[in-house]
């Protein structure tokens, strides 16, 4: 990810969130529903971590949640 820190606390560019984050954030969102984050990739959970608690990317994950039975593959039970 460029622009991270090396402890993983930052955004994917310019040291701030932008829409290169808010283009990130359903990937990673859905993308781990399918294949789990695996362990050896700390900075990617944490970086999808700090997104889902961004409070416009919750309020999206919250204001979907009665659509999730539409998900193809079924919604795991989290996020």
């Amino acid at each position: 990810m460029a622009g991270a820190t090396p402890a993983g606390k930052g955004w994917a560019a310019c040291g701030r969130f932008t829409i290169a984050d808010s283009a990130a954030a359903p990937a990673l969102f859905y993308g781990n529903w399918i294949h789990p984050i695996a362990e050896r990739y700390p900075i990617l959970a944490a970086y999808r971590a700090r997104l889902l608690s961004r409070p416009s990317v919750a309020r999206v994950v919250d204001e979907a949640r009665p659509y999730r039975s539409f998900f193809p593959l079924g919604a795991p039970d989290r996020d």
